[in-house]
């Protein structure tokens, strides 16, 4: 996809007058902050650009010199290393400009839900959770459990977890859906393979001015938080639910002995599945186009099988299959199936916009 030098030269002056006003120490306050955002969403995309201008300019150059007797082998030799190198170029430009989701450089709420296959799935859903969070620790990422209901047998019936970091949502948000998995329980003396799911919801989380919540909207309840097997966590009336009237959402936290860290975390949790919604309505096109390149994310579509006897993880979106199911599932491997949803992602938008 060929860029007309014009937006070049747009991108190359807008670029120059940002660094002039970020350099005039004359900017204060919200408007200093918007400036620096500015800047650091165009500053790759300029460096790309500029690095297209200089092999355009260069092949110019050589092809002048073809002319000259004395300089035409060398001028075909570096004519054909430019030609080779500036598709590419050209093509990391386009993605580099390619519309950037505003959620992208958010952090995220991480949901996981043990489902269908009763104990197996929360030992499943338990193998999700480690997974996501070792490879939330390569990417320098920090993951804070939220609330969480574990299994007697271990795992999870359900946890959500906050995930903070450069990045989260843009690499996260399209492990959306339902995992299944594919394996021989310890339990199971005869050997057979048994199939269990959890489903994984990836969320932007936003900013308190991305989401105002009305307090007069709100129905908190207060209530003594239990723990698997009926035990009791402590004992005081310290959980909290927390109603949303206007939507119907229900939070509920009870990991914390404090009343008010868990009405805390349970806030931010609302506020985060309140974002979510309004995302999904405002989206529209956008939403759709996204279905068509690597799946909804709904949680009912089930996106990947993990199928230990045979060693391999196929994401079902982009018929992926790699037989590197102990990498995956330890957290470091699953880096090349987030690069691999990604590169789909650009490469069905780069599609789209040359139609």
């Amino acid at each position: 996809m060929t860029i007309p030098a014009e937006r070049l030269d747009q991108i190359a002056h807008r670029f120059a007058e940002l660094e002039a006003r970020m350099a005039s120490g004359q900017l204060e306050g919200d408007a200093f902050v918007q400036a620096s955002r500015d800047y650091a969403e165009l500053e790759p995309v300029a460096k790309v650009a500029a690095e297209v201008q200089a092999m355009r300019a260069e092949l110019v150059d050589l092809e002048e010199m073809l002319a000259d007797p004395e300089m035409k082998a060398m001028a075909e030799e570096e004519l054909a290393a430019i030609r080779e190198r500036l598709p590419e170029a050209e093509r990391q430009l386009a993605i580099a400009m390619l519309p950037k989701d505003s959620a992208d450089s958010k952090p995220a709420m991480l949901e996981i839900r043990a489902g269908t296959g009763g104990d197996e799935a929360a030992l499943f859903a338990g193998d999700l959770y480690r997974m996501y969070e070792r490879y939330a620790a390569e990417q320098g990422w920090k993951v804070e459990p939220v609330s969480m209901s574990a299994s007697e047998v271990g795992g999870f019936k359900e946890i959500v977890a906050n995930v903070t970091g450069t990045g989260v949502f843009a690499k996260l948000k399209f492990e959306s859906g339902v995992h299944r998995v594919q394996r021989v329980p310890e339990t199971e003396s005869g050997g057979r393979i048994h199939t269990s799911a959890a489903t994984v919801a990836v969320l932007a989380e936003p900013d308190e001015v991305d989401v105002q919540i009305d307090p007069g909207d709100l129905k908190i309840d207060t209530y003594r938080a239990s723990g698997a097997g009926g035990q009791h966590v402590n004992t005081t009336d310290s959980a909290i639910r927390i109603t949303h009237l206007p939507t119907n959402t229900v939070v509920t936290c009870q990991d914390g002995r404090s009343q008010h860290k868990n009405r805390e975390k349970a806030m931010q949790v609302l506020r985060t599945r309140l974002y979510d919604a309004q995302r999904e309505a405002t989206q529209g096109a956008e939403a759709e186009a996204r279905k068509a390149m690597v799946g909804s994310g709904d949680r009912s579509e089930r996106i990947r099988t993990y199928n230990f006897p045979q060693g391999r993880v196929t994401d079902h979106r982009i018929g992926l299959t790699l037989q590197k199911l102990p990498q995956i599932i330890a957290g470091p491997g699953l880096g090349e199936l987030v690069d691999a949803l990604i590169a789909e992602d650009e490469a069905k938008r780069l599609a789209a916009m040359a139609e």
